[in-house]
């Protein structure tokens, strides 16, 4: 069992927060929590940037965040797109022949799998899948549906197929990871999602390119989620968090446990932090 988030003695130290969206920063019912625009204006005054790292697109994301894009870091869509304060810092696009076949075995083998072709400004999806909408929207806020979804040709960096059913570990262990697990990062976001990216691109490539960009180190970078596409995320840092609501299958990535999405852990350990770091302010002065 991993210790509790009490037990981390080095958040004084911690320069970057990570967290992933879905059951982890976002409650159950979606809702971020009160005063998360405060918390990442406080982060920034205490030397500390706040990311956002979601398989969300950009779009979506800074929708979500509004004005304080400004001061935190995006890692979207599973690291294939970072942002670093209102500056893109590194993008990476799937070549179209690729989403052809993506495309293709899903459209024959995935029956009731809706295919998304994720484009930089807009997701692409089959006009047939509209009722599925309300699905769709929370996590991709701009939606083309298109007649031909095999006639998309637009620049993206990421293609997602969602499930209603919830049988994406399926689809990936059956389909997916062995027809492209290895050309392609293939991962589940959920039980509703499978997403794919060019190979190597993933939260944890996305979390290093950000400390990069920051002059951080990732031992002083601290990630927070709950899932299979934070598994590198979470590996990859000095302070990894899993949110009391994750599998316990997941515990071998992370170091901590943070309360759960619902008794808004990411808020609590951002709160912590900013304690630990006031603390070791005035012992300095």
């Amino acid at each position: 069992m991993l210790p509790g988030y009490e037990s981390d003695a080095g958040l004084a130290d911690v320069r970057l927060v990570a967290s992933d969206m879905d059951r982890t920063l976002l409650a159950d019912d979606g809702s971020m929590p009160d005063g998360m625009g405060a918390r990442i204006e406080a982060l920034e005054a205490a030397g500390v940037t706040f990311a956002a790292a979601s398989g969300r697109p950009l779009y979506t994301l800074r929708n979500m965040f509004g004005t304080s894009c400004e001061r935190m870091g995006l890692i979207s869509d599973n690291g294939a797109a970072v942002v670093c304060r209102g500056e893109v810092v590194f993008k990476s696009l799937v070549d179209q022949s690729v989403i052809d076949e993506l495309v293709d075995l899903t459209l024959a083998r995935c029956a009731g799998g809706v295919p998304v072709v994720c484009g930089l400004e807009r997701a692409y999806v089959p006009a047939g899948a509209r009722a599925h909408d309300a699905g769709l929207r929370p996590f991709f806020h701009e939606i083309a549906y298109v007649d031909d979804i095999r006639a998309v040709r637009a620049e993206a960096n990421k293609y997602t197929v969602y499930f209603p059913g919830g049988d994406s570990a399926a689809a990936f262990s059956e389909l997916f990871s062995p027809a492209f697990g290895e050309r392609l990062s293939v991962t589940c976001a959920g039980a509703e999602w499978l997403d794919v990216m060019n190979r190597g691109v993933n939260k944890g490539t996305g979390i290093a390119r950000l400390c990069e960009r920051l002059g951080v180190s990732t031992d002083d970078a601290l990630a927070l989620g709950d899932t299979d596409n934070d598994a590198e995320m979470l590996e990859r840092v000095g302070h990894g968090y899993l949110v009391a609501n994750a599998p316990e299958r997941m515990e071998t990535h992370a170091r901590f446990r943070a309360p759960s999405n619902n008794d808004r852990g990411v808020a609590r350990v951002i709160d912590r932090l900013l304690a630990a770091r006031a603390a070791s302010r005035e012992e300095a002065s």
